[in-house]
């Protein structure tokens, strides 16, 4: 029987189900349909919109529709050490790829049952597919995804796909575990985006401690002339993600641009 908290802040918990609950909406809430969501008074949570609003968690849409989230928890979690670091490191080399290929690129995280883009790099070219920062996917839904979940410890993978399955994600278990095997395998993935006709999604892994900790994709749009072939593409998105993955691991990746 789990134990009562020892102490509780009861306006630091409707602020947490305010956010939480927004979170989960992809259309702003009036505070009638937050009060109905949360199962709380409007009186409740009326001043707590109010605070969120002038902290600039929330905002209020155009002709007053409703609340929705802003940006500010995502870009805190981006001030994080880790996550800091990581982007710190990509980025010059995101840069690198892209020029040498042409196409853009970004780099997403796991987030629960998601991936959520946390860096992109436009093509230089005159054409490219952009994937906008903060952009959300189940796992299984997205090709940096499947690259997330298959570069994983097989005891790790097991819970996340538990996991998926608690969040009643739609998804064929045995299939997808066929698909990050064979990814696994291969080393990295190459899958026709389900979004946009004429876009394969290349995405290798960016590995510590040998799993993987973010997936590096270029969405490659097929052209009449590339620059640079997709096969080609594949071998120059692998290498930048070792480049990232030794930088993060030992502090220097010269030896990998040489």
């Amino acid at each position: 029987m789990p134990s009562s908290p020892r102490y509780r802040a009861p306006a630091l918990e409707k602020g947490l189900e305010i956010l939480e609950f927004l979170a989960r909406q992809t259309v702003p809430m009036n505070l009638s349909e937050i009060s109905d969501g949360l199962g709380r008074s409007k009186s409740e949570i009326f001043r707590m919109l109010q605070v969120l609003e002038e902290r600039r968690y929330l905002a209020r849409t155009a002709g007053d529709e409703g609340y929705v989230l802003t940006n500010r928890l995502f870009l805190l979690g981006l001030e994080k050490p880790p996550v800091k670091g990581l982007l710190e490191v990509a980025l010059p080399i995101m840069h690198r790829l892209a020029d040498d290929i042409l196409q853009p690129c970004h780099l997403a995280v796991p987030s629960e049952e998601f991936i959520v883009v946390i860096a992109r790099v436009d093509s230089p070219g005159d054409i490219g597919f952009v994937v906008r920062i903060g952009h959300r996917r189940p796992l299984p839904h997205s090709t940096s995804g499947l690259v997330l979940v298959a570069f994983q410890a097989e005891t790790e993978r097991a819970a996340w796909l538990d996991m998926l399955d608690s969040k009643q994600v739609r998804y064929d278990r045995k299939r997808l575990t066929e698909k990050t095997k064979a990814i696994a395998a291969q080393g990295y993935a190459a899958i026709a985006s389900e979004l946009v006709p004429g876009v394969t999604d290349l995405s290798a892994p960016i590995v510590q401690h040998n799993v993987a900790i973010a997936a590096l994709t270029v969405p490659y749009l097929e052209r009449r002339t590339p620059k640079v072939a997709q096969k080609e593409c594949v071998g120059l998105l692998s290498r930048a993600a070792q480049q990232i993955s030794q930088t993060l691991s030992y502090g220097d990746d010269s030896e990998l641009r040489r």
